[in-house]
């Protein structure tokens, strides 16, 4: 298989090739010229490109024409300095040395902050994912590629389906953000992921800890928020295709994207399209339900799936304004584990283990549309934001028709069907209110509809609306000291309808008469809910660290499953029911954070204190309806403290260490569960790795290998029905490098990765397929180009 790969993989590299344009990556280093040590945060402008250097004092401009240059170098700290260069494919790394100024400066004004330095002075908790972070980590979900960030995991369904983890919180608790718009699907459900093209994202910010104040409800627990891509350079052409193949489902993917700009008008364009097939767990059976399931070659049978997706953007830049309007499509068609949905499975006549290929019953089919509008316009010392979108979600649930209790055998597998649209408006203003403080207010308006289908039931139709104002001020006490604190005030109200059974029940009446009725599954009712945030934090920078402190109060509605679902969840084989009576959910979290930064050293610590006053959750009852355990909303009051570690080090030049662990305690002080934890939190774990960069082999350039080593506890905190999840170590292999194959044309990046090398049968507590005794994918090799032009 894996010559096969190869093969195919090479095939479009060479064709992609052939194709490529003259374009080119400026790479240089800047030096103190008395110290020879690295200068971080010099200016390096080019043309119409600029940039500042790293703290190792690096630099680089992507997508430069081959032509003559003059590189322009200053810092406020060193004498100026210009180089004229030719861009060439023979260009080798640019080294400046700068020379300290002997006089001082009476003012000195800064026109612009580097992003780490503008993240060092917020008072939020934030992580910045970086692109190539994203292209050195990629793997099958865009969860999944994030779960190495401390705090960050996921809860897995099969291998390309995934939800947001942040510090044991997940569903709606976690707001996704994708061009300032949220995402919105059907994320209440735990047996699908995120609607989102992983290959058209370069820069994610990730937010822990309490964020209602900039993005209300749903984001209590945290923020995935996906930036807009960077604007290409006046007068550019480029793009890029990408190639992946893996062993263990049998993947192929391939992703290209082109984007251009003349002087104000650009455009970018994206498709994606993935074909796996069912994926290898490390054993040959399943005990679920005490029925022993035997799996055929190590299969998950019928875990198979499709994704096809789309994007066009076009957007103007001019003096005083930038506007983009953006155009998406995801298109997925999945597979279920058969034996995960009911027991039903023993008598199908399903030959589920006659290709590994096809996607049989029970499947789901996704479709998420989305168009989205990022306006930005300067008038005097305002700076407005404007954020329009609208997002259409239509989700099919198809399975094997069969009888359950009254209910006669369906004429189709049309098992339900969501129809869901949302409407979304975000408006802010930025000003300087007076010295040193810089005011934003803004307002947040959003509209759904869904509608439902299909002949199973388990939520009902349900209007939302939500509006939501807030204000913050940031005080620049001094350069190194930065104050924020703001407030938010949000409505909204949530209208469920009603809906009846489409087939007779029999109800035995109390004169012993018999009648057969439609029983009615939802109501028309409609709830309002209003609640208040606030925040309040601080950062100090001294010298090479930073101090950070928060303390935030956030809420989250209540959902419309929580409130009003009653039926039978077949992907669990239990009755859920909703709570009319519930509250908003309120957290008020204490986070701190401290991070310390040398030339060769960091080590950071992120721990955070949460309580919520009525958390949300699907608790187990006594009572039984037609066999199936019937669940049950409910609300108590929850305790939180945990945090994060991380450390970097840099030895002998080219070997780089890396190490974080995170861990999160929970106890429910209320309710029917008191003193237990809450569902899916996850254990401690830790996260090692090493990165040695080798030097040039040939046409190999600067090809890095890295392994890494994750270690996790035994979870034994647990809330019934959960059981204890045993600890595990995993060893992951990859090798990245660029390809010099051409003359005059872009490298081709190759990434080649063994993921769980000795093939380790273990549990993650936080997967979703866990729950019946399924364990996590099995050794899997892949490989990915990437070909620029």
């Amino acid at each position: 298989m894996l010559h096969k790969v190869l093969g195919v993989l090479l095939f479009f590299s060479f064709t992609t090739l052939a194709f490529s344009q003259n374009s080119f990556t400026v790479k240089g280093v800047v030096y103190n010229a008395a110290t020879l040590q690295p200068i971080e945060n010099a200016l390096i402008t080019m043309g119409n490109s600029s940039t500042n250097t790293s703290i190792s004092g690096t630099f680089s401009i992507k997508e430069v024409e081959s032509m003559r240059y003059t590189l322009s170098i200053s810092h406020q700290k060193y004498t100026s300095k210009t180089v004229t260069l030719k861009v060439s494919f023979k260009m080798n790394l640019i080294e400046v040395y700068l020379e300290e100024k002997t006089t001082a400066l009476e003012e000195v004004k800064v026109t612009g902050k580097s992003k780490q330095r503008e993240l060092q002075e917020s008072a939020v908790v934030v992580q910045d994912i970086s692109q190539e972070f994203l292209e050195n980590n990629r793997e099958n979900t865009l969860m999944q590629t994030l779960s190495k960030i401390p705090g960050v995991s996921t809860i897995n369904i099969g291998s390309g389906q995934s939800k947001p983890v942040i510090r044991g919180l997940g569903f709606n608790r976690v707001a996704v953000v994708q061009n300032g718009i949220k995402h919105e699907a059907q994320q209440w459900g735990n047996d699908h992921g995120l609607e989102i093209d992983q290959y058209n994202i370069e820069h994610i910010q990730i937010i822990k800890g309490p964020a209602s104040l900039v993005y209300g409800s749903d984001a209590i627990a945290g923020v995935v928020d996906i930036q807009p891509n960077k604007i290409p350079a006046p007068h550019s052409f480029g793009g890029e295709v990408n190639l992946l193949a893996e062993t263990n489902n049998d993947l192929l993917g391939v992703s290209a994207g082109v984007k251009a700009r003349k002087e104000n008008w650009f455009y970018r364009s994206r498709l994606t399209y993935r074909d796996y097939a069912d994926y290898k767990v490390p054993t040959d059976k399943i005990n679920y339900e005490n029925y022993i399931f035997h799996l055929h070659d190590n299969n998950l049978r019928n875990t198979a799936g499709r994704e096809a997706d789309a994007s066009f953007s076009v957007g103007y830049l001019g003096d005083g304004i930038k506007s983009e309007t953006t155009f998406s499509n995801v298109n997925a068609k999945n597979g279920f584990f058969a034996n995960a949905h009911g027991l039903e499975v023993r008598t199908s006549d399903i030959d589920y283990d006659s290709s590994n290929r096809d996607i049989d019953l029970p499947f789901h089919k996704v479709n998420h549309f989305k168009i989205t509008n990022n306006t930005s316009f300067s008038i005097k010392d305002h700076d407005f934001y404007v954020d329009a979108g609208y997002q259409y979600n239509v989700r099919e649930e198809h399975s094997e028709p069969v009888p359950h209790g009254y209910m006669p055998t369906p004429s189709d597998s049309q098992e339900r069907v969501f129809n869901k649209n949302t409407y979304t408006l975000n408006v802010k203003d930025s000003f300087k209110s007076i010295s040193q403080h810089t005011m934003v207010m803004g307002l947040n308006l959003e509209y759904q509809n869904n509608n439902i289908g299909g002949w199973g039931f388990l939520i009902p139709e349900y209007n939302r609306f939500t509006v939501g104002a807030f204000a913050f001020d940031e005080i620049e006490i001094n350069s190194n000291l930065h104050f924020l604190a703001g407030l938010r005030y949000d409505y909204g109200f949530v209208d469920t309808k009603a809906y009846f059974d489409w087939y007779p029940s029999t109800i035995n009446n109390e004169d012993g008469s018999t009648s057969y009725v439609h029983l009615q599954r939802a109501q028309d009712k409609e709830l309002n809910f209003g609640n208040i945030s606030a925040s309040a934090g601080v950062s100090y920078i001294h010298n090479n660290s930073t101090f950070k402190l928060n303390i935030g109060k956030s809420f989250r509605m209540p959902l419309a499953n929580e409130l009003a679902s009653d039926g039978v969840n077949y992907h669990m084989y239990r009755y859920e029911r909703g709570n009319l009576n519930l509250d908003p959910e309120e957290s008020y979290q204490i986070d701190l954070d401290i991070a310390h930064t040398t030339k060769s050293f960091s080590v950071g610590l992120s721990p955070f204190v949460n309580f919520f006053e009525n958390f949300i959750y699907l608790n187990p009852t006594s009572n039984y309806y037609e066999t199936l355990q019937i669940y049950e909303y409910t609300q108590s009051e929850v305790f939180r403290v945990g945090g994060e570690l991380r450390a970097q080090t840099t030895v002998l030049e080219n070997l780089q260490l890396n190490a974080s662990a995170e861990y999160v305690y929970s106890r429910q002080n209320s309710g029917p569960k008191k003193g237990f934890t809450i569902p899916f939190s996850p254990p401690l774990s830790g996260l090692f790795s090493a990165n040695y960069q080798f030097k040039n082999i040939l046409f190999f350039k600067q090809p890095k290998l890295i392994a890494e080593y994750k270690i996790a506890a035994a979870q034994e905190e647990i809330v019934p029905p959960e059981e204890v999840t045993e600890g595990y170590q995993l060893l992951n292999m990859s090798l990245v490098t660029e390809l010099a194959l051409f003359k005059n044309n872009l490298p081709v990046k190759m990434r080649i990765k063994l993921n769980n090398v000795a093939n380790t049968k273990y549990y993650d507590h936080t997967s979703f397929y866990r729950l019946i005794d399924v364990p996590e994918a099995g050794r899997n090799l892949s490989v990915s180009l990437t070909l620029p032009f």
